[in-house]
């Protein structure tokens, strides 16, 4: 899953959120150099991204973009799926996404001097181009394409996947909504599970 998933499937613990936002940057048992509520974030995200990886769902998802694609197919899905995470944000919150955003891009600011280096890089243009916001567009989804394509010297070719997000808009939205549950309810359990592990350590 991409940023606005994983932020959202962290619960409200704002030290647990960061740590999940911020674990692609922190390798192999470097976790354990952080605050426990940051490394229980750190470890759902890699146990979300296990989960989904091997999912069946997504894995039809990904079939259909491999052909253009290849490895980076998984990826696209990644993105793909948070437009329609963000586009239907009103089933999964309360709270509307462009409140959800801002709370969320403050507390970054707040923690800034914990994040690792490589979120503080990225962190400035996240916050001015409004990319959790801006999923929910087809344009925003673009935007975060052609920057992933730019980052592979364009040898992925991504920037074109919105022509099949176009082609096959129902069938990926639909495949979003049924794992996306599945997700949810394999999220909240192994937070609860990773809290009570990492807690009941000395």
């Amino acid at each position: 899953m991409n940023f606005l998933a994983h932020i959202y499937l962290s619960g409200n613990n704002e030290s647990i959120t960061i740590g999940n936002f911020i674990a692609d940057g922190i390798r192999g048992k470097k976790y354990k150099n952080y605050p426990k509520d940051l490394q229980i974030g750190i470890l759902l995200h890699r146990e979300i991204d296990t989960f989904t990886d091997a999912h069946p769902i997504v894995r039809q998802s990904t079939k259909r973009l491999h052909k253009n694609y290849s490895h980076y197919s998984g990826v696209i899905v990644d993105i793909l799926y948070d437009h329609f995470l963000a586009k239907n944000w009103q089933k999964y919150s309360e709270t509307p996404l462009d409140i959800y955003v801002e709370k969320f891009y403050k507390s970054l600011e707040d923690n800034f001097e914990i994040l690792p280096e490589r979120t503080k890089k990225m962190m400035p243009f996240m916050i001015a181009d409004n990319w959790l916001l801006n999923y929910a567009k087809i344009e925003g989804i673009q935007r975060v394409l052609d920057g992933m394509n730019r980052r592979t010297q364009n040898r992925s070719k991504m920037n074109k996947a919105t022509t099949e997000l176009n082609t096959y808009y129902s069938e990926f939205e639909n495949e979003f909504t049924l794992f996306f549950d599945e997700l949810i309810l394999f999220s909240n359990n192994k937070l609860i599970e990773l809290t009570n592990k990492l807690n009941n350590q000395p």
